[in-house]
């Protein structure tokens, strides 16, 4: 930011003494940033943090006044906001599946469509007891941790190629209760023998699917933040990963067990296509909640 805008900036933080001088401050500063229903969304959500209220209670004492040191912080979360750095790895955490989930830029801040793929999951397995499952390219744990809870009986494996990753799932895992079996590797290599031996009754992935045509389209709170190895591929191979997890998910599933993807809704029916020209049955391309083709669903 340039000393004028900071100026300005402290400023209008000088007069951020109430909740609701708060939200006008935010609204202000994060126009040029954010739509005004995501900058009240995120702007409640560093509310809730910091005070330790309810958006309800905000809401209804908005001529509450803030104490100096919630001042300060809020300040301190404006000024990385005005960055473009999303509101979950400010606040170092977000809510997943009824879950909290320490994020950081090591890893994608989870999303609702990916909850989404979660609730598929577990009502194709339902009360299923002593099934196996695998996450392939899992970054904050949220699939496998979440999949755990809904049924602890289960067996659950994640896989991803960075340590900085893996080490955030684990975290998740140990603050969530979640007994979780974590694999480091780079799954366009060969098995290694701890999964290579193993027999899966679903395998799930929400592997790198972005191509540089949708790069240009996305907000740089994505592309400047999160990590892009996460989320990346060539514009001339955009099923590189689906390709080599479906090998994958053909040595490793069991007879009839389920291949979950999450994807590229440019790309479904390619993806359906592929799937079926690998002999797996039943494929089911899904919507999210928007109407956009997201989630795969087939049967080796």
């Amino acid at each position: 930011m340039s000393g004028h805008g900071t100026k300005v900036g402290f400023m209008f933080l000088c007069w951020m003494i109430t909740v609701k001088d708060a939200y006008h401050t935010f609204k202000t500063r994060l126009e040029p940033l954010y739509a005004a229903q995501e900058i009240e969304a995120l702007t409640s959500l560093v509310l809730v943090e910091l005070t330790g209220r309810s958006r309800a209670q905000l809401k209804a004492f908005g001529d509450s006044k803030l104490t100096h040191d919630q001042v300060e912080r809020l300040t301190n979360v404006l000024d990385q906001l005005l960055t473009g750095m999303p509101v979950q790895y400010v606040l170092g955490y977000t809510e997943f599946y009824g879950h909290t989930f320490k994020v950081t830029p090591a890893v994608l801040i989870p999303r609702p469509e990916t909850e989404e793929l979660v609730e598929w999951v577990a009502q194709t397995i339902g009360h299923q007891q002593g099934l196996k499952l695998m996450d392939i390219g899992t970054g904050s744990g949220c699939i496998p941790i979440s999949l755990k809870l809904t049924n602890t009986e289960n067996e659950l494996y994640a896989v991803d190629i960075s340590s900085e990753a893996l080490d955030i799932a684990k975290e998740n895992a140990v603050s969530n209760q979640a007994d979780i079996t974590f694999v480091e590797t780079d799954i366009l290599k060969p098995l290694p023998a701890q999964i290579a031996v193993e027999r899966f009754n679903v395998i799930i992935s929400n592997p790198p699917y972005v191509t540089g045509a949708d790069k240009r389209q996305m907000h740089k709170n994505v592309t400047d933040f999160e990590p892009h190895m996460a989320l990346f591929v060539p514009d001339d191979d955009p099923l590189l990963f689906y390709v080599r997890i479906a090998d994958v998910a053909q040595k490793l599933l069991v007879d009839g067990g389920y291949l979950f993807f999450e994807i590229n809704e440019s790309f479904g029916q390619e993806t359906s296509t592929m799937l079926a020209s690998k002999g797996f049955k039943n494929i089911e391309l899904r919507q999210d909640m928007s109407g956009r083709d997201r989630m795969i669903r087939c049967v080796r």
